[in-house]
């Protein structure tokens, strides 16, 4: 077997967890990086505790490694669910039905990942997973936080970003996900993306043109004096009637828009809300929507040395158990 080509100049090769790097020289002496190794065992950890038909879940875990000093390396598995959503809306108009079921089931698995005390924060048509039998589930936990954490608006997708989130305005709660549900199933109904700024505060123009310009009680409770005075200067806007943005939906899924598009986070509804609303009456059934424990965040908190990540991650692979109620004819239908 003949030996790879040298590395060219100015660059130099170095193995790092069995992948192999090209770096200019300057780079030398690689570390693998705490942050990544702290990230990898907290997207474990959550994908564990996930247990629930509307949200992804793990199928099995495992190492190739046989021993902690050689652990480098897990994976994971999780159903193989074919598109996403917005490919999904690319290719086809989804009828009412359709989108009532679809939208059903995000917001039943927004309720279970809510109960847990966790927030998606990153709702986006991509991120919703659909197979053939337009069964979905809820995927990418990486900017998922505790409702308690630190959260900054910058990293979430701008069309489907709550108001709250994008001047940073107060410290959100879970209804962020909420507003995010609310702009996804606007864009089923009418095949277009219904706020789409082109940066940060046109986004907010264009929500303020829909919602219109909040109340002065609304602008004294925002915590950040640049959103206060950016708000005052807004022109007066009347809200719109959705109703005539939202043109062929039912009069049922336009009240539910209204009530989940506010401006005021306090007034939205929350998942549990939404689901007994009356828009859902022939798929709501409360003994579908199972509880979950609370997620505990401590140690993924924790500030530890890389060698203590591999530690601990080393240790939840191996406590892994694979759900029961899936058995071993999914396999046809994993994907690592």
């Amino acid at each position: 077997m003949s030996s790879p080509p040298p590395a060219r100049r100015g660059f130099y090769r170095q193995e790092v967890t069995k992948t192999e790097w090209e770096v200019r020289a300057e780079y030398r002496d690689l570390q693998p990086s705490e942050l990544f190794a702290k990230r990898a065992y907290r997207e474990l950890r959550l994908l564990k505790h996930m247990r629930h038909e509307n949200v992804i879940g793990l199928l099995d875990v495992f190492t190739p490694d046989e021993t902690l000093d050689d652990f480098t390396d897990f994976y994971l598995v999780m159903p193989y669910m074919g598109t996403d959503l917005g490919k999904l809306m690319k290719h086809e108009k989804l009828s009412e039905d359709r989108i009532q079921f679809l939208v059903y089931q995000i917001l039943k698995g927004l309720k279970y990942i809510h109960a847990a005390g966790i927030i998606h924060r990153d709702l986006k048509p991509g991120n919703l997973a659909v197979n053939e039998d337009c069964e979905l589930k809820i995927l990418d936990f990486g900017l998922a936080r505790q409702v308690d954490s630190e959260m900054t608006g910058y990293v979430v997708t701008r069309w489907y970003r709550a108001p709250e989130v994008i001047l940073s305005w107060m410290h959100y709660t879970q209804t962020v996900d909420i507003w995010s549900v609310g702009c996804i199933m606007a864009e089923m109904i009418t095949g277009q993306t219904l706020f789409k700024g082109s940066d940060h505060l046109d986004q907010l123009k264009e929500i303020v043109k829909v919602t219109g310009t909040p109340s002065p009680d609304f602008v004294q409770r925002l915590q950040s004096a640049d959103a206060k005075n950016y708000m005052k200067g807004l022109p007066e806007l009347e809200k719109k009637d959705f109703a005539s943005i939202l043109t062929n939906a039912s009069p049922l899924a336009v009240n539910l828009l209204e009530k989940m598009l506010v401006l005021d986070a306090e007034q939205r509804v929350t998942a549990a809300e939404a689901l007994a609303h009356p828009y859902f009456e022939s798929l709501h059934d409360p003994e579908e929507e199972p509880r979950t424990q609370k997620y505990d965040d401590s140690s993924d908190l924790a500030e530890r040395t890389l060698e203590d990540w591999r530690r601990v991650t080393y240790k939840e692979v191996l406590s892994f158990k694979p759900p029961l109620q899936l058995g071993p004819q999914v396999s046809k239908e994993t994907a690592l």
